[in-house]
């Protein structure tokens, strides 16, 4: 794997597919107002994603599922159930959503994938802190590819 940490804006990353960190899929996208992540796909990559999404059901807590990417230019994207229902994230569930994510990427045999810092932001985490999180959970696992964490600017 080779990783690194880089500041900008996920959707502009030169990767195969991209992760969005997103909630459990029990609330209906369409009552959800876009932020964050998904606030930017909506808005560039349309509501196709968000629409496959919503019938796939329910994602258990830190578990991972793909869609195409809409109009954005990567080949698909992985949402990752970094939340809980009180709109939390915890370490496990960054740990899970960053494991079960490169899962999905190795089977679909993408290349590369940027991730975002699951949980902080709407998830009420410190950026630091899912940063580490991420690193230690990254350093544990094997991609043959390229791994971006992308700390938003």
């Amino acid at each position: 794997m080779n990783l690194s940490i880089v500041h900008g804006d996920l959707l502009d990353q030169d990767v195969d597919v991209i992760v969005n960190a997103w909630n459990r899929n029990i609330i209906p996208w369409w009552l959800l107002l876009p932020q964050g992540v998904s606030g930017a796909i909506k808005k560039r990559g349309g509501y196709a994603p968000f629409r496959e999404l919503a019938k796939l059901g329910p994602i258990p807590l830190g578990h991972a599922v793909i869609t195409s990417a809409g109009k954005l230019p990567h080949k698909a994207i992985i949402h990752v159930a970094g939340i809980n229902l009180l709109w939390r994230s915890s370490e496990r569930a960054i740990r899970d959503s960053v494991r079960h994510a490169l899962a999905l990427a190795t089977e679909h045999h993408f290349q590369s994938i940027a991730l975002p810092l699951i949980g902080a932001g709407t998830g009420g985490s410190k950026q630091q802190q899912v940063l580490a999180i991420m690193q230690d959970e990254l350093g544990k696992l094997h991609f043959d590819g390229d791994v971006r964490v992308v700390c938003y600017r």
